[in-house]
């Protein structure tokens, strides 16, 4: 079976063509390519792209959308495309396609994982089972959950990275006045997430009455990737390192919040592309704080493990599984 498999983001989609074995037991995932998702007007054009760049023939795709999904056909959150299954049968002439949400595509991922794809953040119970969840900050904050039936993993979407943000003290209630007067409602994306980033380092400079870094200032006047460049400049700049060990306890007390909607006792997993860059940061005490801050929950908390999903190309394995079991 070869099913055309993508994994469409704000930032950046990456198609592939996923080879089958008869099982379903293995997925080869060739040939593969990544694009700007920007550049092209829609998912169709950048499909065409592809199957004129790689000359590949499938009768399935299988896409996992950065959007809710209705009635197979989906907005994307960060990205000006309206995408529909029927439409892609159409153009592209496949007997079937399947959408779904990314997050969902990566619970569907996990289960083909092993453990050197996955960074233990907390070790939780040792053989942990129950309802699982995943928190992935990127270019925005998606969540998904894995509803154990007492046999295997039945994965959902959510829209959860868009509930309401929650301050608990004054520097916060602070950044959450400064993203009002921005933005009018503020979610957990616009903290968790890379705009988080940009908009956490945008409030701190205001806080502290401060110029930005020479570094920061050049990709700010660039209109360049602000997150990176505050990542990467956290060891040097006082602000910068202050914005990350804020994004990073948001980080861990939103995928406190997450887990504990979902009872996750099976396991937390934070996918993504911003984790795996930042494993020292989230090992750091200020995530794991944020994690375990529950009150009562504490004890509850701390029995969940927490996992850093290492491997890129989970949501791509977990829509052709999509695919093939749903």
């Amino acid at each position: 079976m070869r099913v055309l498999v993508g994994d469409i983001g704000g930032t950046k989609t990456t198609l592939a063509v996923a080879e089958v074995d008869g099982g379903g037991s293995a997925i080869r995932l060739d040939p593969k390519r990544r694009y700007p998702s920007r550049e092209f007007a829609s998912l169709g054009d950048l499909i065409a792209r592809f199957l004129e760049e790689t000359t590949a023939q499938c009768e399935f795709g299988s896409f996992a959308v950065a959007g809710p999904v209705v009635d197979d056909s989906a907005k994307t959150t960060n990205l000006p495309w309206e995408v529909d299954a029927r439409a892609l049968e159409a153009r592209a002439g496949f007997r079937r396609v399947r959408l779904l949400n990314d997050l969902e595509a990566v619970a569907w991922g996990i289960g083909g994982l092993d453990e050197r794809a996955l960074a233990v953040l907390q070790p939780g119970e040792p053989d942990a089972s129950g309802n699982a969840c995943v928190v992935a900050a990127g270019t925005g904050l998606g969540q998904a959950g894995l509803f154990w039936d007492g046999t295997a993993h039945r994965p959902f979407p959510t829209e959860g990275g868009h509930c309401d943000f929650a301050p608990v003290d004054e520097r916060e209630l602070a950044l959450l006045q400064h993203l009002k007067a921005r933005f009018g409602r503020v979610s957990w994306e616009r903290v968790v997430s890379g705009m988080g980033i940009a908009n956490i380092y945008g409030f701190l400079l205001e806080w502290h009455d401060a110029a930005p870094s020479p570094e920061i200032g050049a990709v700010l006047a660039e209109d360049g990737d602000v997150a990176a460049a505050v990542a990467v400049a956290a060891d040097g700049c006082p602000i910068c390192r202050e914005t990350m060990d804020m994004f990073a306890t948001f980080y861990g007390r939103e995928a406190g919040n997450t887990a504990l909607k979902h009872m996750a006792l099976g396991g937390v997993y934070l996918g993504g592309g911003i984790a795996p860059k930042n494993l020292d940061l989230l090992r750091r005490p200020g995530f794991t704080q944020g994690f375990l801050d529950k009150g009562r929950m504490q004890p509850l908390m701390s029995r969940m493990p927490v996992k850093v999903i290492l491997e890129p190309t989970t949501p791509l394995l977990g829509a052709t599984r999509f695919m093939i079991d749903s």
